[in-house]
């Protein structure tokens, strides 16, 4: 199985397997873009160890196994301001976007960073290839 394949498994099976037509996953590969307003991957990773909760976080982008976060965390790390921000650009509540996010992230930077670290570039292709924009 190749990395779009395990990309497109994990992000379907975190949104219930309507993932090409989910708002919220619109929003986070956007967010996951290097011009992004976070600073695309690397502004969110930092944005997660600033806030407390580096361990979690880089447990994704490292190869091992990925420690789960709650929805409480998922505002934490992200800040409810932005968390606002995105909810409404996804059309769900903060609550609703925080309780996905919790299930989704932690699967797609694991999927993203294979190699066990943030790539320069890497995200871009791999979120066009998803988005089918190559």
């Amino acid at each position: 199985m190749g990395l779009m394949d395990q990309l497109g498994q994990a992000v379907g099976g975190a949104m219930g397997g309507q993932a090409g037509q989910n708002p919220l996953l619109q929003a986070v590969t956007s967010l996951l873009g290097q011009n992004s307003s976070v600073g695309g991957l690397a502004g969110i990773v930092q944005a997660f160890q600033k806030n407390g909760l580096g361990d979690i976080v880089n447990s994704w982008v490292s190869t091992g196994k990925n420690l789960p976060i709650t929805p409480d965390q998922i505002k934490q790390g992200l800040g409810s301001d932005f968390l606002s921000q995105l909810a409404g650009k996804a059309g769900v509540s903060p609550d609703a976007a925080s309780a996905q996010l919790s299930s989704l992230l932690p699967d797609v930077i694991d999927k993203v960073t294979p190699n066990g670290k943030i790539e320069a570039g890497g995200v871009d292709q791999l979120l066009k290839m998803f988005q089918g924009k190559m």
